[in-house]
């Protein structure tokens, strides 16, 4: 009997004889895309517009708060330490909100990916879309597939190089604008322009524009497809997030194969054909160069660019839609049961017909049963109910605050006519951009008790006036006296209360008062 070590041996050299050993990290393909058309790339534009829209004018949108605070809409002030998004303000404490909408976003993508896979890679994910801006740069100065590959592959020459430094200058011009229109959210963005432009903006602000700059110019124009291939981590989650009922973009072979050129004189001699007439129009728009007849695949992003050409080809040949279309595993391998039994050519039905009778591809078309379902409702039921809460929190939260320090050495102190004395520190936050006059006051189990603020010099009894500024933290210290034999025992809880007449917000904090022990 042979040694194990020696089976294994044997093993592995037979593996690695029929096989052979693929790098870890292929050298980059140049992949040159075809410019697609049809409802998804129309789609995509308009994702496109949305979202570089948002990005780029944003910044600049105003929102009068008064004369007490910024008028841009949207702003991170980290000197300040606020967060304005329109009529919210965020105040450091309040960071759960920041929180929840990061949850949401989560469970927002897990909801896509389950529903229609990686749409958002291929519709909303930063990298495609500035990709498509960089690819509406090369075709208008390059030309399209067969013109870009032609360029790549002749000498260099003056033409080839003014084409090439025009394109890449653009792409540049991109990326430096991608750069400056981060750090506009973060100080006022007419200001810091001027001081951007003339030297006197800070050094952050040019390290950041630099690393903005280097890194959407290469991942945008020269890395492409090598970010979603090998940086981004989601092609390998989403794996998880998919099941039998997701709908995806694949290549129904049980109607495309067997695949011909030369499907007429196949026909006349009597041979089986598919409606795949193998003219590779899928692959040459695909961003990531791949071809979706050979199934899913790590690379694809589901941009859908793939269906617009297939049915562009289907609709030249007079035959149905849908080659190429968003179907479940489930319609798939049932149709592929149907097929091979050599009943009826099935029709998929993770479709519906348009007013013209043709099968339709595009999200409107694709029927509900096929998007609700218990595991997208459950993120749904999630998603909403975590937006709902955060809703809830923001429209009910208080924007007048207060805490409470008491002295900690000594923690009381005897008076001369016996009477008892506690230190305080007081913390009152106005969390609103308008002065406001407030109204501190005792209350509770604590009898006889009087309140003095340090610097007013006399005891006001019970209650203050005090005028807080606008957006500000406002630190007072407090004495409450309490007369002899008044004391209840050592430890007395009562409460300081702040409140704003005008607005109607109070806020309250419970504190105990300290006195000696019976007999001290």
């Amino acid at each position: 009997m042979q040694d194990q070590s020696e089976i294994i041996r044997l093993e592995a050299d037979a593996v690695n004889s029929a096989r052979t050993r693929q790098p870890l990290y292929a050298p980059r393909r140049k992949i040159f895309p075809k410019r697609a058309s049809g409802d998804f790339r129309r789609f995509k534009w308009i994702v496109m517009a949305i979202t570089l829209g948002i990005y780029y004018l944003t910044p600049w949108l105003r929102w009068d708060r008064g004369p007490f605070a910024p008028d841009q809409a949207v702003l991170i002030d980290l000197a300040n330490r606020r967060f304005y998004f329109f009529f919210i303000e965020i105040w450091p404490q309040e960071f759960f909100f920041v929180a929840g909408l990061l949850v949401m976003a989560g469970i927002g993508l897990f909801l896509v990916t389950s529903t229609v896979g990686r749409a958002w890679c291929g519709y909303t994910c930063p990298q495609t879309v500035w990709v498509d801006l960089f690819l509406v740069v090369e075709r208008a100065i390059e030309g399209d597939r067969n013109a870009r590959i032609k360029l790549d592959a002749a000498p260099w020459s003056f033409t080839k190089i003014a084409t090439r430094v025009t394109k890449h200058t653009i792409w540049l011009c991109i990326a430096v604008a991608t750069g400056g229109a981060w750090i506009f959210y973060f100080a006022d963005a007419p200001k810091l322009v001027a001081d951007f432009v003339t030297g006197e903006a800070a050094a952050p602000a040019y390290m950041t524009v630099a690393i903005l700059t280097a890194t959407t110019y290469m991942f945008g124009g020269l890395m492409r497809e090598q970010v979603c291939t090998y940086m981004c981590p989601w092609p390998r989650i989403q794996a998880a997030m998919l099941d039998e009922t997701s709908l995806t973009v694949t290549y129904n072979d049980w109607r495309g194969e067997p695949r011909s050129r030369h499907a007429k004189r196949m026909a006349l001699a009597g041979e089986s054909i598919g409606d795949c007439v193998d003219c590779n129009a899928c692959v040459a728009v695909c961003p990531m160069g791949i071809d979706i007849r050979d199934g899913q695949q790590l690379e694809c992003i589901t941009c859908a660019l793939c269906i617009d050409a297939c049915d562009g080809v289907m609709d030249k040949l007079g035959k149905e839609r849908g080659l190429i279309s968003y179907t479940t595993l489930n319609d798939y391998n049932a149709n592929m049961a149907l097929a091979t039994a050599g009943g009826t050519r099935p029709v998929n039905p993770a479709l519906v017909r348009d007013p013209d009778g043709r099968l339709s591809n595009t999200v409107a078309h694709i029927s509900l049963r096929k998007l609700f379902r218990p595991r997208t409702l459950i993120y749904l039921g999630v998603w909403s109910a975590i937006g709902l809460f955060m809703v809830y929190a923001l429209l009910t939260r208080n924007r007048l605050e207060l805490n409470v320090l008491h002295d900690r050495n000594p923690q009381f102190v005897v008076l001369s006519d016996g009477s008892i004395r506690n230190g305080y520190t007081l913390k009152l936050l106005n969390m609103v951009p308008r002065q406001r006059n407030v109204r501190l006051s005792l209350t509770g189990s604590l009898p006889a008790a009087s309140m003095s603020m340090l610097g007013s010099g006399k005891l006001e009894g019970g209650a203050f006036d005090i005028e807080l500024e606008p957006d500000r933290l406002k630190t007072i210290k407090v004495f409450v006296r309490q007369a002899a034999g008044q004391a209840a025992g050592p430890l007395q809880e009562f409460k300081f209360i702040v409140e704003d007449s005008a607005g109607g917000e109070r806020a309250d904090y419970t504190a105990t008062f300290n006195a000696p022990e019976t007999g001290q």
